[in-house]
């Protein structure tokens, strides 16, 4: 098989630029995702300025929506072969003011869980035909503090984006957790699921939302005083690349490579089920390529 290829979402800025370019440098063949066309190829650019000999292209896509996301798995298959890495780090916290897609879904939702639930569904069949296919789902340590409504998973009752952000990485946890299993009920060995978090680090995330006055001063601060993004790639690079994670599937990493409890408070496997259930619904019209 030829250099293994990995597909990073949100790879035009921050830790998914910086992950793509650290993969590069290892001599991996990367596509790199973003919404903006003239974005994505300077980064493409900027990679390959940094890793002269890389592979690099790059897919467009809206990941608000679910039809965008489909059609990116789409164009995926049909220029590749097969997938290695599928590192899915595109997320954001929005704003207090509850926003819906054009698919009818709360956007934190839309962006942080369900489009790479789906981006995971589609390109599976992609992910069989590696050796090590490897999943990697972005999560964050704001899960500790999620209290979720399993009554209300579209958050129309949910007035902080700061807290709609910690119930979709708790949920991005549950359904990793729930996908390892049902790949391993289903004998399929050669693909794995973890959950990274990347840690605090300076980089533009948040600085666009609005959460209000104390939380966006943190975010304002956060980007002079944080440690640099490159911390916050430290695990992803690791999932993705390392031979000691060859076949361990269903955890979660800390920023800094070490397998760490999620927070459980909230966690029944009868949740991750209706949760699961509930992303499979919604999905369902877009699980066809």
């Amino acid at each position: 098989m030829s250099k293994k290829i990995i597909l990073v979402t949100g790879a035009t800025d921050g830790i998914g630029k910086i992950t793509a370019t650290e993969l590069a440098q290892k001599g991996y063949h990367l596509v790199i995702h973003g919404r903006n066309k003239t974005k994505a190829q300077k980064t493409v650019q900027e990679i390959k300025h940094q890793a002269p000999n890389a592979q690099v292209e790059y897919l467009l896509a809206d990941l608000f929506s679910l039809n965008s996301v489909k059609e990116m798995a789409k164009q995926f298959q049909e220029n590749y072969d097969h997938l290695d890495v599928l590192i899915n780090n595109a997320g954001a916290v929005l704003d207090d003011e509850r926003c819906e897609t054009e698919d009818g879904i709360e956007k934190t939702m839309s962006l942080n869980v369900l489009a790479p639930f789906l981006l995971n569904q589609l390109l599976l069949p992609s992910l069989k035909k590696s050796p090590d296919g490897r999943i990697i789902n972005m999560s964050s340590a704001t899960h500790r503090q999620a209290k979720p409504d399993m009554n209300d998973l579209n958050l129309q009752n949910e007035p902080s984006g700061q807290k709609r952000y910690g119930i979709s990485k708790l949920f991005v946890i549950w359904n990793s957790q729930h996908l390892a299993g049902e790949l391993q009920k289903k004998s399929i060995t050669n693909v794995t699921v973890n959950c990274s978090h990347p840690g605090a680090v300076g980089t533009n995330f948040g600085q666009d939302s609005d959460n209000g006055f104390i939380n966006n001063l943190i975010y304002k601060i956060a980007l002079h005083v944080m440690p640099a993004p490159e911390k916050g790639a430290v695990t992803n690079v690791y999932l993705a690349s390392s031979d000691e994670v060859k076949g361990v599937t269903g955890k979660f990493f800390n920023n800094k490579k070490q397998l760490e409890q999620p927070q459980d408070k909230q966690y029944t496997p009868e949740k991750e089920q209706q949760l699961w259930n509930y992303c499979m619904k919604v999905c369902a019209p877009f699980l066809e390529i």
